[in-house]
C-alpha cells in the first residue's frame, strides 16, 4: 500500500470540511513538539482522521506532553477554553485538573486504559470554577514501533444528567414524605387476566415483597402472603367478589411485616372490565390507619377502664361509710370524717388520674412515702394497726407515679371489696426499701374474709395492674394467695422508678 504523503497530501491534510480540519491546517504546528504535519507519523494522521469525523466529543493527547487534538464535538464541551486548548499541553491547557490527567498519560503511555462513570471534575470552561459530571473512556494508541505513543479519550458530558437524576431523587424522597405524613402506602394495579400485580415500591416493601417486583409485576398471590393470616381468606373473597360483581371494593385489614410488626391498612378499589365485558384491571390505592386503629384501641379500652373505676369509687364510697359509722359518736362527727377521707380519696385519684385520660406528662415527682400515705389514707381510722406504712423516703419520676399509684389504689380497692379492708378487723402492712438496681414492695394483708385459694378468673383491675407494672414500669408483681390473707410483691428497676 502506497504512503500517503508528499506536499499536496500534507497541504489538505486532514481531508473533510469539519471545524476543527481546517484548524489543524492553519496552526503552525514546528512550535509544538509534534513538529509540521509533514513529519507526523501514519498513526497519527490516521487517528487525527478518525477523530475529526466522530459525532462524539473526543480528544487525543500525543506524546509525552499529551498535546491535545480534538474534534469539533469536543470543542463545545471545551467552552470558552477552545480554540486556545488545540495544540497545547493537557496540563497546561486544563490545569485545574493537572493532577487527574497526569494520571491518565501515564496510565495511558504505560498501555493500559482507563473508564470512568459520572465522574466528578471542577472545571473553568467559562473563567469560573464549574461542577461537572463526565463519562470518561480512555485508551493508548500505539505509534510505527507499536508502542503506546498518545492516549485516545472519548468525553461525554452528563452534568444535565446527573442533575435530572437528582433532581428527581430529591423529588421521590419529598413525595415518600408526604406519603409518610399522610399515610399513603401506594397504589396499584393487578391486571386480572395475566395475574400481574403492579405497584409502588413502597407499597411493595410494606406487603413484605421485593421492591423491584413493583415495576416488574408478580402474582397477586405473593401480595396477599403479606396479609395477616386471620385476615387473608376474608381479603381473598373480598377481591374475588368484586372482580364477579363489579361493587367497589373497601377493606381494612393486617398487614404482618417480615421483621413481625403488624400494621392495619385500608384499601380502596375497582375492578375495571374490557369490551368484552370480562374483568380487566383492579386498581386502587392503600392508606396506613395504624394510628386510627390505636387511637380507637385505646379509647375502647379507657372507656372499659372509666367504668371500671365508677364502679369502685362506688365500692370505696361504702367502705368510708361503714368505715366512719363505726367510729363516729355523732353525726357531726361521722360527716367530719367521712368528708376527710372523701377527700383523701379525691387526692389518690388525682394520682391515678393522668393514666385514665391518657396525660400520663401531667404527673409530678414525689416519693415513695408520700405516694403510698396518699392512696392509702382514705382507709385509715386512727386505729394504729388498721394500715402500717414502713420503708426509706425514695424519690419516684414523674413518669413512675402513675402507675404505681394505679398499682397500689387497685390493690387497696380490692382489699376494701373482698380482702382485709373489707372487715373491722382486718390490717394491712405495706414496706418497701431500695436495694441494688431496684425498688422492693411487699403488701402484707391480714385478718380479712378467709381465703380459699386464686381467684379462678382474672379481673380487669388485675389486668390494669399488671400492666401498669410490668409494661409501663417493666417491673415485676407476684400474688400469694395465703389462707389468712394475700402477700404481693412488686419489684421495679430504679431507673424506671425515678425517670
Amino acid at each position: 500500500m502506497p504512503k500517503l504523503s508528499g506536499p499536496d497530501y500534507d497541504e489538505h491534510f486532514p481531508f473533510g470540511g469539519s471545524k476543527n480540519g481546517a484548524l489543524i491546517r492553519a496552526l503552525d504546528w514546528s512550535s509544538t513538539s509534534l513538529g509540521p504535519i509533514s513529519e507526523w507519523p501514519e498513526s497519527l494522521k490516521t487517528t487525527v482522521g478518525i477523530l475529526l469525523g466522530s459525532p462524539v466529543p473526543i480528544v487525543l493527547l500525543w506524546g509525552p506532553d499529551g498535546i491535545m487534538i480534538y474534534n469539533d464535538a469536543y470543542s463545545i464541551f471545551a467552552g470558552g477554553r477552545h480554540p486556545f486548548l488545540f495544540g497545547s499541553k493537557v496540563r497546561e491547557g486544563w490545569p485545574e485538573v493537572a493532577d487527574f490527567n497526569d494520571n491518565v498519560m501515564k496510565m495511558g503511555l504505560g498501555g493500559g486504559t482507563l473508564s470512568y462513570r459520572n465522574q466528578e471534575l471542577t472545571l473553568h470552561r467559562s473563567g469560573v470554577p464549574e461542577q461537572v459530571w463526565m463519562n470518561l473512556d480512555y485508551s493508548p494508541v500505539l505509534g510505527e514501533k507499536g508502542h503506546p505513543e498518545g492516549v485516545l479519550a472519548v468525553v461525554v458530558e452528563t452534568t444535565q444528567q446527573v442533575l435530572a437524576e437528582r433532581a428527581l431523587a430529591k423529588a421521590e424522597e419529598r413525595l415518600r414524605q408526604a406519603l409518610n405524613a399522610s399515610g399513603m402506602v401506594g397504589t396499584f394495579a393487578w391486571h386480572v387476566r395475566s395475574d400481574t400485580f403492579y405497584s409502588d415500591a413502597r407499597f411493595a416493601e410494606e406487603f413484605s415483597v421485593d421492591p423491584a417486583k413493583g415495576d416488574e409485576g408478580a402474582p397477586l398471590s405473593d401480595y396477599l402472603a403479606g396479609i395477616h393470616p386471620e385476615d387473608f381468606q376474608r381479603i381473598a373473597d373480598a377481591i374475588n367478589r368484586t372482580v364477579v360483581t363489579g361493587e367497589k371494593y373497601v377493606q381494612e385489614y393486617r398487614l404482618l411485616r417480615k421483621d413481625g410488626n403488624i400494621r392495619w391498612v385500608e384499601a380502596r378499589g375497582e375492578c375495571l372490565y374490557g369490551e368484552d365485558g370480562k374483568p380487566d384491571r383492579f386498581v386502587g390505592v392503600v392508606v396506613d390507619v395504624t394510628n386510627q386503629k390505636n387511637a380507637q384501641e385505646r379509647q375502647r379500652l379507657l372507656a372499659r377502664e372509666a367504668d371500671h373505676r365508677v364502679k369502685n369509687i362506688f365500692a370505696n364510697f361504702h367502705s368510708m361509710i361503714s368505715l366512719s359509722a363505726r367510729s363516729a359518736r355523732t353525726p357531726k362527727e361521722m360527716a367530719q370524717a367521712l368528708r376527710g377521707r372523701l377527700d383523701a380519696l379525691l387526692r389518690a385519684k388525682d394520682l391515678i388520674r393522668p393514666g385514665i385520660m391518657g396525660t400520663e406528662h401531667e404527673s409530678k415527682h414525689t416519693t415513695m412515702d408520700a405516694l403510698v400515705h396518699t392512696v392509702l389514707q382514705p382507709y385509715e381510722d386512727g386505729s394504729p394497726d388498721r394500715i402500717v406504712l414502713r420503708g426509706p423516703d425514695v424519690p419516684v419520676g414523674a413518669k413512675a407515679v402513675t402507675g404505681l399509684a394505679l398499682a397500689l389504689h387497685e390493690t387497696a380497692t380490692n382489699a376494701v371489696k373482698y380482702g382485709a379492708l373489707s372487715k373491722p378487723g382486718g390490717s394491712i402492712r405495706v414496706t418497701w426499701d431500695a436495694s441494688g438496681d431496684d425498688l422492693h414492695l411487699e403488701w402484707d394483708e391480714t385478718g380479712g374474709p378467709l381465703i380459699d385459694g386464686a381467684p379462678l378468673a382474672r379481673g380487669f383491675g388485675s389486668i390494669l395492674t399488671e400492666r401498669s407494672v410490668t409494661g409501663e414500669l417493666a417491673g415485676k408483681i407476684e400474688h400469694d394467695w395465703r389462707r389468712n390473707g394475700l402477700r404481693l410483691k412488686l419489684s421495679v428497676p430504679m431507673e424506671r422508678l425515678v425517670a
